[in-house]
């Protein structure tokens, strides 16, 4: 089923084989995987940052984010947006700029057309998001303006001003939210950020409120599965309220968000909602096309994906 993969990050991306050549060649130890369930946040974050302890050139980050539109490409996706924060991997490549334009050298070289979204922690407060929106909005390529890591160190008003410099840039405002905060935060991204899509909201299907905000405003969500029962954001994988809402009218986009460590790709994510969550082939075609319908690819390659016979069927 031709579809577009809207949430992912570059180092989360990395196949496993490549993290472990890459380490052997750097004398990097190579983090444990993220088995079953019961981890913290630090579990998670420890491990990501060992992983991209690994990313040491230009050609390291390119490689990786050619290999991720590889992967997805045999996952039926026919656009990919990888998120990107440049700060940690700016010491080694000796600038923001230079992280940037490795990704967007992995994008030119991928076999899939790749948007960027480059995204500011949420802990890096209000100037240092400013600075990233204002690269992002300065550079070709680049798609979208995030806010990742944990939501829970930063308030979405401090970041008003760095989404709107890359709204008025042109550029889709992706924001993560919702992931441990409440509903409330989810309509902040919303109100105060002018979120085009939303990472994850699992905490907006418990808000009436928040559900509809959502889907009178169209503002895709951003789900992605494997993440949420190793984290205790839902204690199984049949917890998770996709169903909730798709009944709401919220658009939602299936996304593996950081595979390497979950160990679930793109189409895994259909699997789950089809052997966990019980949606039909109809409602995951459903699913890939609002993928595709709330990206950022060119008009040209969204309709090129939906004119395919499997979307006619459906």
């Amino acid at each position: 089923m031709p579809k577009a993969h809207l949430h992912l990050h570059l180092t989360g991306s990395m196949r496993p084989p490549t993290l472990a050549e890459l380490a052997a060649r750097y004398g990097v130890p190579v983090p444990p995987p993220l088995a079953g369930a019961g981890h913290t946040w630090a579990d998670f974050q420890g491990r990501y940052d060992a992983a991209r302890a690994v990313l040491r050139t230009a050609e390291d980050i390119a490689r990786v984010v050619r290999e991720a539109a590889e992967d997805d490409a045999a996952d039926g996706a026919g656009w990919l947006e990888i998120q990107v924060d440049p700060t940690s991997c700016a010491p080694r490549l000796g600038s923001l700029e230079a992280v940037l334009d490795a990704v967007l050298a992995g994008a030119a070289e991928a076999p899939i057309p790749v948007g960027v979204i480059v995204a500011a922690s949420w802990a890096s407060g209000a100037d240092h998001a400013e600075r990233l929106a204002r690269l992002a909005g300065s550079a070709a390529g680049v798609v979208g303006f995030g806010l990742s890591n944990d939501e829970r160190l930063g308030r979405p008003a401090d970041f008003a001003r760095a989404c709107r410099i890359a709204a008025e840039a042109g550029l889709r405002i992706v924001p993560h939210a919702g992931f441990y905060e409440p509903a409330s935060h989810v309509r902040d991204c919303v109100e105060l950020l002018g979120a085009h899509r939303v990472g994850h909201a699992v905490t907006a299907a418990g808000s009436p409120e928040t559900l509809q905000l959502l889907g009178d405003r169209s503002v895709a969500v951003e789900l992605c599965p494997s993440s949420y029962p190793p984290l205790g954001v839902v204690p199984g994988l049949a917890a998770i309220r996709l169903r909730e809402l798709m009944a709401a009218g919220v658009p939602v986009a299936l996304g593996s968000d950081d595979p390497l460590l979950f160990g679930v790709g793109l189409a895994g994510q259909y699997e789950i909602a089809r052997s966990h969550l019980g949606l039909s082939d109809a409602e995951l075609a459903g699913l890939a096309r609002q993928s595709i319908v709330y990206s950022a690819a060119p008009l040209a390659v969204r309709q090129k994906l939906l004119d395919t016979p499997a979307h006619r069927v459906w």
